[in-house]
């Protein structure tokens, strides 16, 4: 006999080689039917995966992420069967789950296809979930792999199996169709009721725009026809909130092909939302003890081998650029922090002077493949709202606390309500990705760890997601259609002051290291942005918006009026336009709207007699007539609100 210790501490005892699922079965026939798969001793299993020795159990369905996880994980498996079947002879990269959906990277070959292909696939995918076949998996030696997919001439899975280290590898066999796959995956394919393929994109193998481009077909699957059509219908929200949409048609931002491609250009409507946010980070910043720099956008060489970025970033920036004296070679620089390491040292410091808090909106640079370019949430150029925070040991768990404070003072005032917290660490299996000593690693991990329990988060710790120099703690953040964007970061560094040798004096009157913290509140400008435009649907809050009030003169008799009314809002600080073209009222509102200000004034004979205002709020019906003075009120009154 085994023990299965449950999620609610409870233990049970079964026979060795018991399944999940008849452990399932054992508890009720409902969860039985509902269960997708396993997590066994923290680890995801098929649900008819022996139990061999005692072990913890939970038991997942479609309400955990890692169930949905492998349902469309399986989803992948059945969408590739199906397309071998329709197209004989294709070869197979990689079919991950996303974070809704799958897709699968395929070299079709002699074969054409295109979205008109999209209904025989999904039926032929729907056939094969209707079979029931079963989903097994086989375990395989290493020779035995590259046999198979060696006899079916398939470079790309011959590639992958190359690379993985001796011992166990396991397939994954549905009817005819057989995968190179970890797994897990479920049963059979009976639970599939939904099926949608979404888009075509080129995917390049390997991300290497060196090698193929491959197809890669993009798909979603849901337990139920219910789910698939609400996902739909977000995915039209989703297409109305597009940040390149919006921000084409209020006129926010550009890009340029003879400027470059992934270079955004900010126009006066956006350059003016973009200088608001950082007005509004600076005073915060300030509150905090934060002082400006700035820095160059270039540094030699030199400066980036020796933090480390030339060997880990090299291939994803722009070549270095030589300079007419020879061997001089500079770098457009795709981090600031090596930058604020040569402030920090510029003079010797006491642990007086610390903790040391430099903040710069700094623009740095990676050459992000083409094809991975995306509006402004994957560009080339982008500025950081970026801060080093250099502190001895006992200042470094207060001063991450802080940093917290601010992140979660920004959500609350962006009015982003649904967010997780991430701690990002090593991967202990891999520890050529990163620089530094093992006892750096877990002090800087320890000091995250200590700060979020302080701060009472409730956080979910991934291993492998840390910077190349230290761990770091994330904050995911849900839109209001659902999406997660990852944000702002904070990171624990001991290992850039070491390798710049940076030092102060202690009350000791000894040379001691300073630990620096990394953090970039929004993440970056340009990003932050895109997710901020995408989040409200371009309906900024008031106080960031770029006119808060449009004042409407019915006719050009009521203009002057209107220019009085102007001048006595821009004189309380309220961002007026006068739309004074020869138009009719009706019009003037839809493109008011169109442009989402948030207040309108309509001004005709009754107001200017009366010495009163009609106001009117963006989306919703007229305020009636007012005061100019209770109008300015109503206007402060909300900033004040939004930015408590």
């Amino acid at each position: 006999m085994i023990h299965i210790t449950l999620p609610d501490g409870s233990i049970k005892s079964y026979e060795q080689n018991i399944t999940s699922y008849e452990v399932a079965l054992s508890i009720s026939e409902g969860l039985a039917r509902n269960v997708l798969a396993a997590i066994v001793n923290d680890e995801v299993w098929d649900l008819h995966r022996p139990i061999q020795s005692n072990a913890t159990l939970r038991l997942l369905t479609w309400d955990d992420e890692q169930g949905k996880d492998v349902f469309w994980h399986t989803s992948a498996h059945l969408m590739a069967s199906a397309i071998e079947m329709l197209y004989p002879g294709i070869k197979f990269g990689i079919g991950p789950s996303i974070e809704v959906g799958f897709y699968y990277d395929i070299d079709f070959m002699d074969y054409t296809i295109s979205s008109d292909d999209f209904k025989k696939i999904e039926d032929k995918m729907a056939e094969l979930v209707a079979n029931k076949e079963k989903i097994n998996r086989i375990e395989v030696t290493k020779e035995e792999a590259l046999k198979y997919f060696k006899k079916k001439n398939d470079e790309y899975k011959i590639e992958l199996i190359e690379g993985l280290e001796e011992g166990t590898i396991t397939f994954y066999k549905s009817g005819e169709f057989v995968d190179l796959c970890r797994g897990p995956h479920l049963p059979d394919m009976s639970p599939i009721k939904a099926i949608k393929l979404l888009s075509l994109a080129g995917a390049y193998w390997r991300g290497d725009e060196k090698r193929k481009q491959l197809t890669r077909i993009y798909a979603v699957t849901f337990p139920k026809k219910k789910l698939l059509d609400e996902y739909l219908l977000l995915l039209e929200e989703a297409k109305k909130r597009d940040h390149r949409k919006l921000g084409k048609e209020l006129e926010l931002f550009t890009f340029s092909q003879t400027v470059g491609v992934g270079l955004p250009i900010w126009l006066p409507k956006g350059a003016a939302l973009r200088e608001r946010l950082e007005n509004f980070l600076k005073k915060v910043q300030k509150e905090y003890g934060y002082q400006q720099v700035i820095c160059p956008h270039i540094g030699n060489v030199e400066l980036y081998k020796i933090s480390g970025h030339y060997q880990k970033y090299g291939q994803d920036s722009f070549r270095p650029i030589s300079t007419p004296q020879e061997g001089e070679e500079f770098f457009l620089k795709p981090m600031n922090c090596p930058h604020h390491c040569e402030i920090y040292s510029c003079k010797p410091r006491s642990y007086k002077d610390l903790p040391l808090r430099l903040a710069e909106f700094g623009t740095v640079y990676r050459y992000e493949q083409s094809g991975e370019l995306h509006g402004l949430t994957r560009v080339r150029g982008f500025t950081q709202d970026d801060a080093h925070i250099f502190c001895t040991p006992d200042q470094l768990e207060d001063e991450f606390c802080k940093v917290i404070d601010i992140i979660l003072y920004i959500f609350k005032t962006l009015d982003f309500k649904d967010y997780t917290v991430q701690i990002s660490l090593r991967d202990p299996d891999n520890k050529e990705k990163y620089i530094g000593s093992d006892e750096n690693w877990k002090k800087a991990e320890k000091a995250i760890i200590d700060a979020v329990q302080k701060r009472n988060l409730n956080a979910v710790i991934e291993i492998g997601e840390a910077a190349f120099y230290g761990p770091k703690l994330d904050f995911m953040v849900r839109d209001a259609i659902g999406r997660k964007w990852q944000l702002g970061t904070i990171q624990v560094d001991y290992n850039l002051p070491e390798r710049f040798d940076l030092e102060y004096i202690g009350s000791d009157n000894q040379k001691h290291r300073p630990i620096m913290i990394h953090r970039a509140p929004f993440g970056s400008m340009e990003r932050f942005i895109a997710v901020l435009i995408e989040h409200t649907g371009g309906n900024f809050p008031l106080w960031l918006a770029f006119e808060q009030v449009a004042i409407l003169p019915i006719s050009d008799k009521y203009i002057e009026y209107a220019q009085q009314i102007a001048q006595q809002l821009e004189n309380q600080g309220i961002r007026v336009t006068i739309d004074d073209r020869s138009e009719k009222t009706g019009k003037k509102i839809r493109d008011a709207e169109m442009q989402k200000i948030p207040y309108m004034i309509i001004v005709g004979e009754k107001e200017m007699e009366n010495n009163t205002v009609a106001v009117r709020k963006h989306g919703m019906q007229d305020m009636g007539s007012m005061q100019l003075d209770a109008f300015a009120q109503i206007i402060n009154n909300e900033i004040k609100n939004q930015l408590s």
